[in-house]
């Protein structure tokens, strides 16, 4: 289970401290339930993700992990730039305890099988584009087993094959963890969750059915 209590998120920005974006924000979400997330662009949802994989933390509020979560997919942070995708897939690799040669060696064939990303697997990350960087976080995510995986627009990175095969990996999750997804296909949705969260106003609100979190976030943008 996450347990999200009281969070509040807001940014420094050039011109002082900015807007809350999030605003007491309590929610719970068990540990074997596919989610997704809908609200406004704005509406904090990817603010809200990275809340929830450890990339950052609350201005206010805490958020409890009693399970194992990946780091967001489809996000382009968390990799140094200045190693190769090789480098860092072995980095990440001997920090989930896998360093010896032939384990490292089968997770680095994997996530350079599922990236998709030909000789510049040996190019430094950030002499890659945001497409290329998203399909490498998506194929280091798998690699690892977690309790519950994050999506941010992971789907959409790639061609038609690779969308494909993104398809196929998260039913697979599906199927064995849980899942907390940002996507703007309402049909993405449908596919891969059963319960939805949706951000308004700075509030989460939780649904047991998806249609219902899609139905309150469509009513509220036609006003």
């Amino acid at each position: 289970m996450i347990i999200v209590n009281d969070v509040h998120k807001r940014y420094q920005t050039p011109h002082g401290v900015g807007r809350w974006i999030l605003k007491g924000v309590n929610i719970s979400i068990p540990s074997k339930v596919s989610v997704g997330l809908v609200g406004r662009n704005g509406a904090g949802k990817s603010t809200l993700l990275n809340l929830i994989g450890g990339i950052d933390a609350p201005t206010r509020g805490t958020v409890e992990r009693r399970c194992r979560v990946s780091w967001p997919m489809g996000y382009g942070g968390g990799l140094q730039g200045s190693l190769t995708g090789r480098q860092n897939a072995k980095f990440v690799s001997r920090l989930h305890g896998f360093d010896s040669p032939h384990a490292m060696a089968e997770k680095i064939s994997y996530i350079q099988d599922f990236a998709e990303l030909g000789s510049s697997f040996d190019d430094p990350v950030r002499t890659y584009s945001s497409g290329m960087k998203s399909r490498l976080q998506f194929g280091l995510s798998l690699a690892f087993d977690f309790d519950v995986y994050i999506s941010d627009e992971a789907t959409s990175a790639g061609d038609a094959s690779f969308k494909k095969k993104a398809s196929e990996a998260f039913r697979h999750i599906a199927d064995r963890s849980g899942l907390i997804m940002v996507s703007h296909s309402d049909g993405t949705l449908r596919q891969f969750c059963q319960a939805g969260i949706w951000l308004h106003e700075g509030q989460a609100h939780w649904f047991d059915d998806i249609e219902d979190a899609l139905k309150n976030y469509k009513d509220s943008i036609s006003k």
